[in-house]
C-alpha cells in the first residue's frame, strides 16, 4: 500500500475512486482494455453478497443453471429491438480453429435470446410454467470508457430468466427481484436505494417494463444498482415459447429477467468511503474485525501470543476475524493506516500496557453515536460485545448514507433550480415523458431520469424542461449518473 493516500473525495473523486480501489487491493487492471482483475480482497466481498443473493433466488424457487457464453449472432437478429439495443456493446468471434466462422458468435452480454431458444424447448404445457432459472456467469459488453467494477468489458453478475402462463404471474415475479435487490442493497451493502420503474427511454432493450434500483454515491451522482424486466411476449413471439393451456391452446408464455453484478461492489465503494480510503459495512467486509498485535521483540511476541487466542476466540462468535501478526517489520502506525485504507470495520490495538491492564483498544472505523472513536473494552468481553458493535455499525452506516442522500435530494418546478440541484445531487421534478425532452434535459446538464419511485406520492404538475403536462402522476427522480 502507498504511504501517500489518497486524492480527497473534494478535489476529484474519480481520481479518488481510481486509487481506493487498487491501494485497497480490491482489483487491477486486465491485461485487455476495460477488463479487470479481482484480487482475493474484491473477490471476498462479491462471494459474500452472492451468497446472500444466491440464498434468496433459491429459497423463490428458482434453479440455477449454465449456459454457452457464445451465442449465435442469428439469435440475436430474431429480437430486433435486442440486438439495435446492444449492437454498439456486442464482441463478436468470427475466426476460430484456425478458420473463418460459417456464423459469427457474439460473446455473451446477456442471456435472453439462448435461454429463450431452451425455454421454447423445454415447456409444452402449462404444468411447465413457471419455469424459474438463473445463472451466476460473465458478460461481455464492449466498453468505451471502463471504470473498474463500474464499467468494465467483462464483468461478473446473476441473471434470472423466467417463464409465466400470464403478465400478472410475471408481473408478481418482476416485482419479487426488484424487492429482493433492494433488500440486498440496504440489508448487506446498506445502500438506501429508491426503487421503481424506469422510463420508456431507460428501458431495457426488448422490454415492456423496467424497473430498477438507485443509489446515491457520495459525489451525488446516481449509480442503478439492479434491474428487473418485464418482458411480456417479445421474446416468447421471437423464439416461439409458447405452451398448451388447459383448454389445448397454444399460448405464448411471459417471460422476466433481472440482474445485479459486480457494479455493486462500486456502489459500496462510493457510498461509504471517505478520504481514508473504504469503509466497509460489517455484512460484506472480508475481514469484520482485525487485530494489530504492537511491540517488538519478546513483546511483540507476547502481543502476538495474545493475539491469536482473542482472534479464536472471536471466530468462534462467527465472526470474520483476521490477526496482523506476520509483518513485524511494519510498524503499528502503518498496519493502523493500511486497514483504514482497506476499510475494516473494528480494528483492536493489543500491546504490552493493554494485556497487563486486562483490556484491548478498539476502534471503529468511523466514530459512531455508540462509540466515538477508541474505547478500551475488557479483554474477557471483546468477543461478546463485537457482534453488537458490527451491528451498530451497519445500522449506522445505512443511516448516515439516507441523511447524504435526503440531504442532497430536492423537489424543484423551475428549470434554472433544476439544473443547478442536478449539478451536485438529485432533483424531484414533473416530467411530460417524450423521449426528445428527455434528450434535450441530458444534452444540457447531463442528467437522465434516473427512476419513477414506486413509494413517491401521487402529483401532477408541468414538465421541469417543456412545460406540458406531467405523465407518470409523480415527481421522477433525475440525476448525473454513471
Amino acid at each position: 500500500m502507498s504511504r501517500e493516500g489518497v486524492t480527497p473525495q473534494s478535489e476529484d473523486f474519480s481520481a479518488w475512486y481510481n486509487e481506493v480501489v487498487v491501494q485497497a487491493q480490491l482489483v487491477d487492471r486486465g491485461p485487455v482494455r476495460g477488463t479487470m482483475v479481482i484480487r482475493p480482497y474484491g473477490y471476498r466481498m462479491w462471494e459474500l453478497l452472492q451468497a446472500d443473493l444466491d440464498r434468496r433466488i433459491k429459497d423463490a424457487g428458482h434453479d440455477n443453471a449454465c449456459f454457452p457464453m457464445l451465442i449465435p449472432e442469428s439469435y440475436f437478429k430474431r429480437e430486433a429491438e435486442h440486438v439495435e439495443g446492444f449492437s454498439p456493446e456486442l464482441a463478436v468471434v468470427t475466426h476460430a480453429g484456425g478458420k473463418d466462422l460459417e456464423e459469427p458468435l457474439v460473446m455473451r452480454p446477456t442471456s435472453e435470446t439462448v435461454i429463450g431458444e431452451y425455454m421454447a424447448k423445454w415447456i409444452d404445457s402449462h404444468r411447465d410454467l413457471p419455469l424459474l432459472l438463473n445463472q451466476w456467469a460473465n458478460v461481455v459488453r464492449w466498453e468505451m470508457r471502463p471504470r473498474m467494477f463500474l464499467r468494465t468489458t467483462e464483468f461478473l453478475w446473476q441473471e434470472g430468466h423466467t417463464a409465466h402462463i400470464d403478465e400478472d404471474d410475471a408481473m408478481r415475479e418482476t416485482m419479487w427481484a426488484l424487492d429482493a435487490y433492494a433488500g440486498v442493497a440496504r440489508e448487506l451493502a446498506a445502500m438506501p436505494v429508491v426503487a421503481g420503474e424506469k422510463t420508456p427511454g431507460e428501458r431495457f432493450a426488448g422490454a415492456v417494463r423496467t424497473y430498477t434500483i438507485e443509489g446515491m454515491m457520495r459525489d451525488g451522482r446516481a449509480l442503478q444498482a439492479g434491474t428487473s424486466h418485464y418482458l411480456g411476449t417479445n421474446f416468447a413471439k421471437a423464439f416461439e415459447i409458447q405452451y398448451q393451456d388447459e383448454a389445448g391452446k397454444l399460448t405464448l408464455a411471459h417471460t422476466t429477467s433481472w440482474g445485479m453484478s459486480t457494479r455493486m461492489i462500486g456502489g459500496v465503494i462510493m457510498t461509504h468511503g471517505d478520504d481514508k480510503g473504504l469503509v466497509l459495512p460489517p455484512r460484506l467486509a472480508p475481514y469484520q474485525v482485525v487485530i494489530v498485535p504492537i511491540g517488538r521483540k519478546e513483546q511483540g511476541e507476547q502481543a502476538a501470543a495474545e493475539a491469536r487466542r482473542l482472534g479464536a476466540a472471536i471466530k468462534s462468535m462467527g465472526i470474520r476475524v483476521h490477526v496482523d501478526d506476520n509483518r513485524p517489520q511494519l510498524s503499528p502506525g502503518f498496519k493502523f493506516n493500511e486497514w483504514e485504507m482497506r476499510g475494516v470495520p473494528i480494528r483492536v490495538e493489543l500491546g504490552k500496557r493493554d494485556i497487563e491492564g486486562g483490556v484491548a483498544t478498539v476502534a471503529r472505523r468511523l466514530p459512531t453515536a455508540e462509540g466515538q472513536g477508541k474505547e478500551q473494552i475488557p479483554l474477557d468481553k471483546v468477543p461478546e460485545l463485537l457482534p453488537g458493535m458490527l451491528a451498530d455499525f451497519q445500522s449506522f452506516l445505512l443511516a448516515r448514507a439516507e441523511r447524504f442522500r435526503e440531504a442532497g435530494t430536492a423537489d424543484v418546478d423551475a428549470w434554472d433550480a433544476f439544473a443547478a440541484q442536478v449539478a451536485s445531487g438529485w432533483a424531484r421534478a414533473f416530467h411530460c415523458g417524450e423521449p426528445g425532452c428527455e434528450d434535450a434535459i441530458k444534452a444540457d446538464t447531463a442528467a437522465t431520469p434516473r427512476v419513477i419511485p414506486a413509494d413517491a406520492p401521487e402529483e401532477s404538475g408541468a414538465c421541469v424542461k417543456c412545460g406540458r403536462p406531467s405523465a407518470y402522476g409523480k415527481r421522477v427522480i433525475f440525476g448525473r449518473a454513471y
